[in-house]
């Protein structure tokens, strides 16, 4: 069963964080390359600590093995040094989906107790 093997690693371009540039009385789109570097299929959905200002589409989707998707990730204008963003940050979750299962993305994957991976990238703004 689908659910007993670890979902397969993901790559993700930039590797380690975003950077937002001044000025921000604009939004801001920073693209990023999800890559399934694993050999199965998988289900993937983007969080962020910070609904107001952060937004990601697609917000999820299935990527079947060496498949890749670009995934926009926007930053709405706000008041810079006058909110905290210490800890801003996007989180990728990815987990298996279940053998002979559509490939159309599914929230209760990842409710299951299938094994559910986590990659954060933390957000800099630049002043």
């Amino acid at each position: 069963m689908a659910q007993s093997v670890a979902p397969g690693d993901i790559t993700t371009q930039p590797g380690t964080k975003i950077v937002f540039n001044a000025p921000y009385d604009d939004k801001h789109t920073y693209h990023i390359k999800v890559i399934n570097s694993g050999g199965r299929r998988i289900g993937w959905a983007f969080k962020t600590t910070n609904m107001k200002r952060l937004g990601v589409d697609p917000p999820c989707g299935v990527l079947d093995p060496k498949e890749q998707v670009l995934v926009a990730v926007s930053c709405d204008s706000f008041q810079f040094g006058a909110e905290d963003t210490n800890n801003d940050r996007v989180t990728i979750e990815w987990t298996n989906t279940p053998d002979g299962a559509a490939k159309q993305f599914r929230r209760e994957w990842f409710q299951g107790d299938g094994m559910v991976r986590r990659k954060n990238l933390p957000i800099e703004y630049n002043p």
